[in-house]
């Protein structure tokens, strides 16, 4: 029997008025602390710059469903701009700011944004010239010729915002991209209603540890789904005070710890491994008031989570989900009881799973399938792409491609995954992104990238290159191979192994046969 409740009714919510409505009931309790300048923004504060933005943004020319992009580290200014966005009737898309040139590029042209928030050292080597929508750009802390001040959008404008002339489960409050199996990244669009929803889900009854009093610290990229929606939505709409910091940082987050009381903190395995090593050494603060964690983006390691646990005292919980979710599904529990480390937990409330054979039957409890499910957190589809769309979510389900089992207590267990995905550090890296930049080296014939297991990242892409004929193999070239894939893509993307091989294994119509690949890794 499933223990979680909704929170409240999601129906007819718009995200910004559930957080606007927190900076009305707490005016004076800190919202936000922003590490990277030390700025603190109280609830009053911080609804009242969200309104400000949202008018400045009316005033540059922003009409209701154009497309903000927002490409920043974690920050007060992200924040707010993210809100203020949905607030003026915008879509906001949002980039990882360690993109380079060509995925910037790729990401504001598709998603057709017409304003950009983001700071110099992000674009000063971007060339943002001929994107045909892109009117406006504005630097939040360094100045950048060519671009406006943040601040001009926050003085006083004339007009209000607009009202939203749809409901709340038809109109996009996020527009992040997830990198897909086959090509590019795709957009996944996701309603106000589907937002909402999930926070609702998450900090309901018997769900999570999530609470008023809390001090939640995110090192999780706000840019991500997990940082965007399970920690700043849910810590602003409970009227919690959210402790940003603009990257992990061992030392700098244990020093946290301690300065700001900070009570829970989600995170991902590799984060949590090298917590795990800190405390190991002693570093670990014995006076903290942190009482639980929560890991996603990643598996996590049984004996990862009772080792962190045996060494801090604190508690570790797990969660499944997507992009395309919101993006959480599944959550594990903290009281001994249901303490399953291994398990990805239950589904949330009015989450419906199937397992299902390769039939399409459901299956019994402890047999594997594919999980199969729906829920008022799903997406209403990949931006542009119907086909895509088509693949993923059929009479209102969506097949995840994870194969799983689930115990007769409805605790799920992820066993293994059909998609090609490789995650490093918790970050989703496709082959095929990967592969195509490879392919437009002179010196790439051929090219299969898989990914490899890593004690400290989980995974790692590694390359089987294959080369044109005359080019011989070498470490220069193995290491020319990497600085050319580095050059245009953002780290986590990048190859940590090249090995050159005859031919890439490959099906009858021209498949890569990547378990042929992951064998030759072992």
């Amino acid at each position: 029997m499933l223990r979680t409740q909704l929170y409240a009714d999601p129906a007819g919510r718009f995200l910004h008025d559930v957080v606007l409505d927190s900076c009305r009931r707490f005016p004076q309790k800190t919202a936000i602390i922003d590490s990277s300048c030390g700025r603190r923004l109280t609830y009053g504060v911080y609804g009242d710059t969200v309104e400000s933005l949202a008018r400045g943004f009316v005033a540059a020319g922003v009409k209701p469903g154009d497309v903000i992009a927002i490409f920043l580290a974690n920050s007060w200014e992200f924040c707010a701009a993210y809100h203020a966005a949905t607030l003026a009737g915008a879509l906001p898309t949002l980039l990882n700011p360690t993109y380079r040139e060509r995925e910037v590029r790729y990401q504001l042209e598709n998603s057709g944004a017409v304003l950009l928030i983001t700071d110099a050292p992000f674009i000063q080597d971007v060339n943002l010239s001929s994107l045909p929508n892109l009117g406006r750009v504005y630097t939040t802390r360094q100045h950048l010729s060519g671009a406006d001040d943040f601040t001009n959008l926050l003085r006083p404008a004339p007009g209000t915002v607009p009202t939203p002339s749809e409901a709340s489960d038809k109109v996009l409050a996020a527009l992040p991209y997830s990198s897909g199996t086959t090509g590019l990244p795709k957009g996944v669009m996701l309603s106000h209603f589907n937002l909402v929803a999930n926070v609702y889900q998450l900090v309901g009854p018997h769900c999570s540890a999530f609470a008023p009093d809390d001090v939640t610290l995110c090192f999780l990229p706000l840019y991500h789904i997990y940082g965007l929606n399970v920690v700043l939505n849910p810590a602003l709409i409970l009227g919690a005070t959210l402790l940003l910091m603009p990257r992990f940082n061992v030392s700098q987050l244990l020093a946290l710890l301690l300065t700001e009381g900070v009570t829970t903190m989600p995170t991902v395995p590799p984060a949590l491994n090298a917590l795990a090593q800190a405390a190991e050494a002693g570093q670990f603060p014995k006076q903290h008031r942190l009482h639980w964690v929560k890991s996603g983006a990643a598996p996590l390691a049984p004996e990862l989570a009772r080792r962190f646990t045996a060494l801090t005292g604190v508690l570790v919980c797990q969660g499944y989900g997507m992009t395309e979710a919101s993006p959480v599904t599944h959550v594990g529990y903290l009281e001994p009881e249901l303490y399953k480390p291994e398990s990805i937990g239950q589904p949330l409330a009015q989450t419906d799973c199937r397992v299902l054979d390769e039939n399409d039957q459901e299956v019994a409890p402890g047999q594997r399938g594919e999980l199969v499910m729906r829920g008022p957190q799903f997406m209403l589809g990949y931006w542009k792409d119907p086909g895509a769309t088509a693949a993923v979510l059929r009479d209102g389900w969506y097949w995840s491609g994870d194969v799983v089992s689930r115990d007769d207590q409805d605790f799920y267990y992820v066993l293994d995954r059909r998609k090609e995905m490789i995650k490093y550090k918790g970050f989703p890296v496709a082959p095929a992104e990967v592969e195509s930049v490879l392919l437009e080296h002179p010196a790439v014939r051929d090219c299969g990238v898989v990914g490899k297991a890593d004690p400290a990242a989980g995974e790692i892409p590694c390359a089987f290159v294959v080369l044109r004929e005359g080019v011989c193999r070498s470490g220069e070239l193995e290491e020319e191979l990497c600085l050319f894939v580095a050059e245009r893509l953002t780290h986590y993307k990048q190859p940590r192994e090249i090995r050159f091989i005859d031919a890439v294994p490959k099906t009858a119509s021209g498949k890569i046969l990547r378990r042929e690949l992951r064998k030759a890794l072992t």
